[in-house]
């Protein structure tokens, strides 16, 4: 027999449920009453868009719509409005936090891969994309139109998206600036549904908000990019950089005024570490002759040694770097890995922080049996087109920062394992900083950070002013993840 409780809880949850498939019955008939496509449960395509880059957080959406068109795409936004579903827009699928899928159960995802055009105006040299656009398939269209480009990631797969309206930062960025520092324009469709474009000119705080913090404030639907004539050839190379205990201190250092004052601006480099080596490798926009030249004074203080170089074509040279054939379109198969990641945005690596950051290198980090990496991206200097750009013109807020640092671990065994790993390397290099000189980089999200640290981490001295662009254009949050930004509260909601 069942008690009286126990049959009250029973139906209690079957009425929960049943109002649960009530409300989604509703929001695939809005949906579908708007001519939006809904992947199918259980279909192919479905179970491709859902797939999540980082295996270890998988989140179920309320539905995947599929538009084709930017009045699908504004129908969508206002059925998740109307019925009151949090409306994500998922562009790559390359988030670390699966912020793409919502950064939780529930969300109704746009999925923008199908929109994935890419047209040159070869007089001007600004080229439309649509917003579902990958990496790849944006360098090779680019290329193959009119011998364009823009700066941007190495990883063919990810979508423009996430990647620009967030920094966008790779491997011709010293040389060319950020992804988004190409943008000229925007068309986004808002929380009301409106669509508007951003621009410079029009929209300007949108636009500003944008560029930084984009996935806060709507879904954009196209970009206009401006684009440059790439080097006719590359070379790419791989430096072995002797890293020693008792001489990385210097090492790090010498690294670090070589970056600041001497390294040109058509070398593009990282330092790149696992537990087996340590090495330099990069790109360089010339030849292999230049591009000795360019090193001899690092290699000559370090006494690291150029192990291989190539001079190939541009597009060879993303080739290179990339983990997969360049031009990526639908339908894409996500690679799914297993892991933890965490970013830091560094003003510098030297003294306390320096040897914080060594001893737990050679003391913990090389004892460490599961796979692990860090990347130090050069990311500022005095040569570096990051920092040649106003840093008010956008709202990256990092763009002051000489490094960023990416910490990764595969998370296959316990994952609190490699959150201890990770986070201890990371304290014991920021511990001796103070707040102003360091941050982290919004496109390796930390997937153990509360919002508000996230806010501050993110966003930095920008995040009152983004508050408040969130109070104006989304109040009520639709576009609402874990860690996105939340609105000022001093805001009347209408």
């Amino acid at each position: 027999m069942y008690s009286t409780a126990t049959l009250c809880l029973g139906l209690m949850a079957s009425l929960a449920q049943g109002a649960l498939l009530n409300r989604r019955a509703a929001l695939e008939d809005c949906l579908s009453g708007s001519r939006t496509v809904v992947d199918e449960v259980g279909s192919d395509d479905y179970n491709r868009d859902i797939t999540p880059f980082n295996k270890r957080l998988q989140f179920q959406p309320a539905a995947i719509a599929v538009p084709t068109t930017v009045e699908q795409i504004q129908s969508a936004v206002a059925c998740g409005s109307k019925l009151g579903y949090k409306v994500t827009a998922k562009g790559g699928g390359h988030s670390y936090a699966s912020l793409g899928l919502g950064g939780e159960d529930g969300h109704l995802v746009i999925e923008l891969d199908r929109m994935n055009s890419v047209v040159l105006d070869t007089k001007t040299n600004i080229a439309t994309v649509d917003s579902g656009t990958r990496l790849g398939h944006l360098a090779a269209e680019l290329f193959a139109q009119g011998n364009r480009a823009i700066s941007h990631g190495t990883c063919p797969g990810v979508g423009i998206s996430g990647h620009v309206l967030h920094g966008g930062f790779g491997m011709s960025s010293h040389t060319r600036g950020l992804a988004l520092d190409w943008v000229a324009g925007m068309n986004v469709v808002l929380a009301n549904g409106s669509l508007i474009h951003a621009s410079e000119t029009e929209n300007k705080d949108v636009y500003w908000g944008l560029l930084g913090a984009g996935s806060n404030f709507g879904v954009v639907t196209s970009y206009e990019l401006n684009t440059f004539e790439p080097p006719a050839n590359v070379t790419w190379f791989v430096v072995n950089l002797p890293l020693k205990q008792n001489t990385s201190v210097a090492v790090l250092e010498a690294l670090e005024d070589f970056a600041m004052n001497t390294q040109p601006a058509e070398l593009n480099m990282r330092l790149y570490a696992t537990r087996q080596f340590t090495q330099l490798e990069g790109s360089y926009h010339g030849n292999k002759t230049d591009l000795e030249a360019a090193l001899a004074p690092l290699l000559n203080k370090t006494g690291g040694t150029l192990a291989v170089a190539q001079t190939v074509t541009w597009l060879k040279g993303l080739e290179h770097f990339a983990t997969m054939k360049l031009n990526q379109t639908y339908p894409y198969t996500q690679v799914q890995e297993n892991f933890y990641g965490k970013s830091l945005e560094l003003k510098g690596l030297n003294g306390t922080s320096a040897k914080g950051f060594s001893d737990y290198l050679f003391n913990v980090a090389k004892k460490e049996t599961a796979h692990w990496y860090i990347q130090l991206d050069i990311h500022g200097g005095k040569n570096s087109a990051v920092w040649k750009v106003d840093s008010k013109k956008t709202s990256y807020a990092h763009r002051d920062k000489m490094y960023i640092l990416q910490f990764y671990i595969t998370t296959t065994g316990a994952p609190e394992d490699g959150f201890k790993f990770i986070n201890d390397w990371a304290s014991a290099t920021t511990t001796p900083l103070t707040a102003s000189d360091w941050g982290m980089y919004f496109n390796y999200p930390d997937t153990n950070l509360n919002r508000t640290k996230a806010q501050e981490m993110y966003w930095g001295e920008n995040l009152a002013k983004l508050q408040q662009l969130k109070a104006d254009l989304d109040p009520h949050e639709l576009f609402y993840y874990p860690v996105s930004i939340s609105p000022a509260q001093n805001s009347e909601l209408v």
